[in-house]
């Protein structure tokens, strides 16, 4: 059995690099190229790389872009389980500025056609898993099936809520034990849920006890990770379940790195989080997110999403 389940989707990724982000109106030159993407095979390549067993439950159209998802996941040693749809392979618009800034348009395509039925082909294989992790690149309700699975197998389930105008139903999030948001998906998910508006540039600037308060309205009986680009990140844990950590909250400091592309970063985030928590499951959490920390600080440092992906492992 893997050790990781990523349930999620594959885009082929078009990317063109150019000195400003374009706006509207405005014509630009920029440096073309292509190649894998998309947050669940992201994160599953990340896991990969970071050591641990992955295998990659997906949605696949028949053509160049299919074929390439099985053939560079095989490279990583991924297994790939994909339900065939007639839609074409899922794509990506991404433009990178000079400062590795991005913005990105999807094309969900076959993403968008992963079924239940299919999720619930594969209960065995998210039953036996140590990690389950998703994002919301696919249907909402495949998605909440796959975690549902998980939760109750007593698997370890991570959700990505990502991107930030997906909707994560409340019951998916309380099946939940982890859930990723960066600060622009922790914001939209209070307004949703909580009912308590703020600005995305607002949530590192808020003390450590008001964060952690939102965080367990939020999520009441999980852990909540936001991460904060150069800021770091955030742990707020339910304070009966600590996860081997000595205090309900904290700060963790981002690592260095010379940053080159911050495309895929948060994927990079996830997958080694994960990775880390299947290695070492009874070691302390703050341990797994440092080494989250300085694996996605790594990806940042070469152009790409899944191809930028560091080989490095929790004993490094």
């Amino acid at each position: 059995m893997s050790s990781i389940v990523v349930v999620g989707s594959f885009n082929v990724d078009h990317v063109w690099r150019c000195e400003t982000l374009p706006v509207a109106g405005a014509t630009v030159a920029g440096r073309y190229s292509s190649g894998p993407g998309g947050k669940g095979f992201n994160q599953a390549i990340a896991a990969a790389r970071a050591g641990a067993s992955t295998a990659f439950v997906c949605s696949l159209g028949s053509d160049a872009g299919g074929a390439m998802a099985r053939e560079l996941a095989s490279q990583d040693g991924v297994t790939v389980v994909a339900e065939s749809s007639n839609e074409p392979t899922g794509t990506g618009g991404i433009y990178v500025d000079s400062h590795g800034r991005n913005t990105i348009v999807i094309g969900p395509g076959a993403n968008f056609t992963l079924s239940t039925g299919f999720i619930a082909a594969q209960q065995p294989l998210l039953a036996g898993a140590q990690v389950v992790l998703a994002q919301l690149e696919s249907p909402l309700e495949s998605i909440e099936a796959a975690i549902a699975a998980g939760h109750a197998a007593g698997v370890t389930t991570i959700l990505n809520p990502a991107p930030a105008n997906a909707v994560a139903s409340i019951s998916l999030l309380r099946q939940s034990d982890i859930l990723t948001p960066n600060e622009t998906e922790f914001a939209g998910l209070l307004g949703r849920h909580v009912g308590h508006r703020m600005e995305a540039d607002d949530v590192a600037a808020l003390d450590g006890n008001t964060l952690h308060g939102l965080c367990r309205q939020l999520l009441p009986g999980g852990t909540v990770v936001i991460t904060l680009g150069a800021v770091g990140a955030f742990v707020s844990h339910e304070d009966e379940q600590l996860r081997g950590d000595t205090q309900p909250y904290y700060r963790v400091a981002a690592e260095s790195a010379q940053t080159v592309d911050t495309t895929g970063a948060g994927d990079a985030f996830n997958g080694a989080l994960a990775a880390s928590l299947a290695h070492a499951p009874q070691a302390a959490f703050n341990l797994h997110v440092r080494f989250a920390n300085r694996f996605a600080a790594r990806s940042t440092e070469r152009e790409g999403a899944a191809a930028s992906m560091p080989r490095l492992t929790p004993e490094d």
